[in-house]
């Protein structure tokens, strides 16, 4: 009997890598594009930043919600499979920021999704930006994920994700652990639902299908909700905008008082 669980086990996370992989594989385009249509001529500017093997169309949503309100948003596509996490932080956000004019008063918020808060937290880790406003991070593996763990030195996972998918595991010398405390204003989003079973089987507690509720976390941070939805399209829920847009205006989400943090 044992014998038979730990068979169908292995199975079902199996399956759970081709899942995962397939959900992974969208189109993206040039960095180069991004940057060169990217305007800096006004102030209160929002800069997201998508996740793992994503594109820039993952946050469309949220990119004309932002820009409906009045915001400059410079939604990044960048090569996020293709380099380490590091070389992402210094050589693509890096090289947006250094666009902007330097004590101009211009304030400079950033929206990310799962990795891409952590280039941002890479980022600001080494960088003083004096033109920080808030910063919202939507299923960030701040604490790396134990999928990873699982799943990195598959063929399929490291073809798929490249080196940065190999640096977000939970053990001490990942990046999202090696990192520490931060020291701005984030506010932090994550998912309670999956639609992976064979994923949530390694997750601990509450997930989302890749980040559990626990890893998501990061200390330092200025609030925290969980929301109803999946690791794959929280940056498409009506609901998390509205949670997002409330954070960059107040510097809080809205909980519910029964929800409350």
């Amino acid at each position: 009997m044992q014998m038979f669980v730990c068979s169908a086990q292995n199975k079902a996370l199996k399956v759970g890598v081709f899942l995962m992989a397939a959900l992974l594989i969208i189109p993206s385009q040039s960095f180069d594009q991004s940057v060169q249509e990217a305007s800096f001529e006004r102030s209160d500017y929002v800069i997201l930043l998508h996740g793992l093997a994503r594109s820039y169309r993952s946050m469309d949503k949220i990119e004309k919600s932002l820009s409906d309100i009045g915001y400059r948003v410079i939604n990044v596509d960048y090569p996020s499979t293709e380099h380490p996490i590091e070389y992402l932080a210094e050589n693509v956000l890096g090289a947006i920021i250094e666009r902007f004019p330097t004590d101009s008063g211009i304030k400079i918020h950033f929206v990310t999704h799962s990795m891409g808060g952590i280039i941002v937290r890479y980022y600001l880790n080494h960088h003083k930006l004096k033109s920080l406003g808030r910063v919202v991070m939507l299923s960030p593996p701040n604490q790396g994920s134990e999928l990873v763990d699982h799943l990195r030195d598959t063929y399929l996972y490291k073809k798929k994700n490249g080196p940065s998918g190999q640096q977000l595991g939970t053990d001490k010398e990942s990046v999202p652990r090696s990192l520490g405390p931060v020291d701005f204003e984030l506010g932090v989003i994550t998912g309670s639902l999956s639609f992976n079973p064979a994923s949530s089987m390694v997750l601990p507690g509450a997930d989302d299908g890749i980040v559990s509720v626990e890893s998501a976390k990061v200390k330092g941070m200025t609030d925290f909700i969980v929301m109803p939805n999946s690791h794959t399209f929280i940056m498409k829920s009506k609901s998390v905008i509205k949670q997002i847009i409330h954070f960059l205006e107040n510097g809080e989400f809205n909980h519910p008082e029964s929800r409350k943090e």
